[in-house]
């Protein structure tokens, strides 16, 4: 089989602008969830916003594309990358503007108002990253509510493990805060009030915030051949869907138990080889409940967890991208990232509370999206 390896990283999220700031805040225990009020119509929320405003896709895309390439050591053109970016809500933003402005002025809309509507479809964000690197070969823009940032990678691995390519871009970004989806989440009885509290006793839901991760995959061979630095290795992955409800998890964890346990065999690892769970932890009721039961189920006393999305808010499909960022830092630099906002621990897990030194050889990243998505990712520290 084929080796992938992460060579490259480009990131950024509420907790700063770049990979090393975002990385730096989080062990330190920060957190760059703040209450903002982006849309007069909508009252005060905590929000993960990378500036005061909200963000545009096609802009931190640029931006997380342009950094992962400088990061790996790369240059455009790169004519055979694959490229594989997903996104959850992709341009939603664009559409709703599109939508007020058609129920403003129904009657008198010119349809040359709509703009280039061609641009601003759901996978256009993945081929504007083709044109950016000038990549010519496979595009894909995968969409899985919140398990879409690890399903990219896994699928980008995948293409590198099957020899179609030799190199790929892949990741999830998500610009989120629109008023139809805070809106939404709001009507759900999803959203938190004050901050995001993974695991905690007091939690009281999510709390969503932009960002994105983009990864350099290149093949272990390549990447010699290139003498790039390696952050990590891929070993494997497992996706599966629970077929249940539309959002709310499966009670029995059954298909996230399938995921978990299809990535670990994929990866030739048993589960006490795992040193640390970056878990999706979303701070709200039915997902920690149902995450701390399958962990507690598959894994042995002890083993190290946390959830970033204290820090960073819940990104949506980024949440797995920067998961997987953030497992790679920990693997590199041997530190385990905080559970940030962790007060009082419902579940006896091994939640990490204060950044600390740690032997760590293998990670598994987990992400748990709406409808029911469940995938895990295994990731190696490099040999």
């Amino acid at each position: 089989m084929i080796k992938v390896c992460v060579t490259g990283i480009g990131l950024v999220s509420a907790l700063g602008g770049s990979l090393e700031d975002s990385w730096q805040n989080l062990i330190a225990g920060k957190s760059g969830i703040k209450l903002h009020q982006p849309f007069p119509e909508l009252k005060p929320l905590p929000l993960g916003l990378i500036a005061q405003q909200p963000s545009e896709l096609a802009m931190l895309t640029q931006m997380v594309v342009t950094s992962a390439l400088r990061d790996a050591g790369l240059v455009a053109p790169l004519a055979d990358c694959a490229v594989v970016i997903g996104s959850s809500r992709s341009y939603q933003a664009s559409w709703e503007m599109l939508a007020r402005q058609m129920y403003k002025d129904a009657e008198n809309l010119p349809v040359s108002d709509f703009g280039n509507w061609l641009e601003i479809l759901p996978h256009i964000n993945a081929i504007a990253a083709a044109r950016q690197i000038g990549a010519t070969g496979i595009v894909l823009a995968p969409m899985a509510a919140c398990a879409t940032g690890i399903w990219s990678i896994a699928q980008a691995a995948l293409l590198i493990q099957t020899g179609q390519c030799q190199q790929a871009i892949a990741g999830a970004v998500e610009a989120p805060i629109t008023p139809l989806t805070l809106a939404g989440f709001q009507q759900m009885g999803a959203l938190a009030k004050t901050g995001a509290y993974p695991f905690d006793l007091q939690r009281e839901g999510l709390v969503l915030g932009e960002g994105a991760a983009v990864f350099v995959l290149e093949s272990a061979e390549l990447a010699k051949q290139r003498q790039a630095k390696v952050y990590g290795e891929i070993l494997g992955f497992g996706l599966t869907n629970d077929a249940y409800h539309s959002n709310s998890p499966e009670p029995e964890g059954k298909s996230a138990i399938a995921a978990i346990k299809q990535c670990l065999e994929r990866s030739c690892l048993s589960p006490s080889d795992i040193d640390y769970i970056h878990a999706h932890g979303t701070a709200t009721q039915l997902n920690d409940q149902m995450e701390s039961m399958v962990i507690q189920r598959l894994f042995p006393q002890g083993v190290a967890v946390s959830s970033t999305k204290g820090s960073t808010g819940h990104t949506l499909g980024a949440s797995g991208a920067l998961g997987v960022a953030f497992s790679l830092m920990a693997l590199k630099h041997q530190i385990l990232p905080p559970c940030v906002g962790l007060q009082q621990p419902e579940f006896d897990l091994e939640i990490v509370t204060a950044a600390r030194l740690s032997k760590i050889s293998q990670v598994l990243c987990l992400s748990f999206g709406f409808g029911g998505q469940n995938v895990a990712i295994a990731l190696a520290k490099s040999p």
